[in-house]
């Protein structure tokens, strides 16, 4: 159960996702120097749209991306905090693929190996064009990649980067689990 794997805040407190039973949760690995960086926007803002009905989104920074989170955990909700005015959870920088992946990223990819997307594949397919792929179907994509947990802590869904977080198909699943 992802529920009982250790994970760090971003200022280095331990704590679990046990923390957030009871809610519905959205696991986002993101970037601070990304095309899709301005997500931060929209994830506040579905952050603040749902958080009184139970809602939290998550926020993983992860550099295995074109190196698109270069900062330290310190640089990061500094850029997070002036940029973007987040205010939900940030979490340490982690790995979300290959040798040396999070075992919250290991567990949540072993139940969802593959990704709902608003427009199919074309973001692999874009990504492609510029000579960018997996190396396994399952892997994380690229950043800003969206896992909905559902109020038991049981992965119910994930949805590609290119899936902005005010994307109705987003929004319907996030309420349906509300």
């Amino acid at each position: 159960m992802i529920s009982n794997i250790p994970i760090k805040l971003i200022n280095g407190s331990a704590t679990s996702l046990e923390t957030y039973k009871g809610k519905v949760v959205l696991i986002v690995n993101v970037a601070s120097k990304c095309g899709l960086t301005p997500q931060y926007e929209g994830l506040e803002v579905l952050f603040e749209k749902y958080k009184e009905k139970g809602f939290v989104v998550l926020g993983f920074p992860a550099n295995n991306f074109g190196a698109q989170e270069p900062g330290t955990n310190e640089e990061i909700q500094s850029f997070c905090s002036l940029k973007y005015a987040v205010t939900f959870p940030m979490f340490e920088k982690i790995s979300v693929k290959g040798t040396d992946q999070h075992p919250l990223y290991k567990a949540m990819i072993a139940v969802r190996s593959s990704t709902t997307s608003p427009d199919g594949n074309n973001f692999e397919e874009k990504l492609k064009s510029y000579g960018i792929s997996r190396e396994n179907p399952s892997d994380v994509l690229w950043n800003f990649e969206k896992f909905l947990v559902n109020k038991k802590g049981e992965v119910v869904e994930r949805f590609s980067p290119d899936t902005e977080p005010m994307n109705a198909m987003l929004l319907k699943a996030i309420e349906a689990q509300l």
